[in-house]
């Protein structure tokens, strides 16, 4: 049995980014994936993008969460904050936890009801952060050694 030791994947050099698609897309992928969570997460506490995100939280999460749904709100800015930082040093694991929360909003927003829109686009990026994951796995590999196929 061998054991899996997370490293973080470093960035690629000019010349891969240049010739590689899988550095390419890996590269696509992990800026997406760590931007869009943290500016999203950012949102939260600025209110730029929607005057009231607590709109989006299903009554059944809300009765879970301790607090006020504001207070969840703010909770879920600081765990989209983390997980556009995890994307960005570890995008392996950033990628599968970005995939799990994205499929924790869908969950939430079939709930709420009315954002079958939006959970049909978070399925869409859940598949990408997947990709991410997978992309990056298959990148990761002691350095000087080839690419597995």
């Amino acid at each position: 049995m061998t054991s899996t030791v997370l490293r973080p994947v470093a960035m690629p050099g000019a010349e891969a980014l240049r010739r590689d698609p899988v550095a390419q897309a890996v590269t696509l992928l992990r800026v997406a994936f760590t931007v869009a969570p943290v500016l999203f997460g950012l949102d939260k506490f600025a209110g730029v993008l929607t005057d009231d995100w607590t709109r989006y939280l299903a009554p059944e999460m809300n009765a879970i969460l301790p607090g006020s749904a504001h207070d969840a709100m703010l909770a879920v800015g600081v765990v989209e904050i983390a997980a556009g930082v995890v994307v960005l040093v570890a995008p392996r694991f950033g990628g599968l936890l970005v995939a799990a929360w994205l499929g924790g909003i869908i969950v939430n927003l079939l709930l709420a009801g009315g954002y079958g829109d939006i959970a049909l686009r978070d399925f869409g990026l859940l598949l990408g952060a997947l990709t991410l994951a997978r992309l990056a796995s298959a990148d990761a590999r002691e350095p000087g050694s080839p690419r597995r196929s």
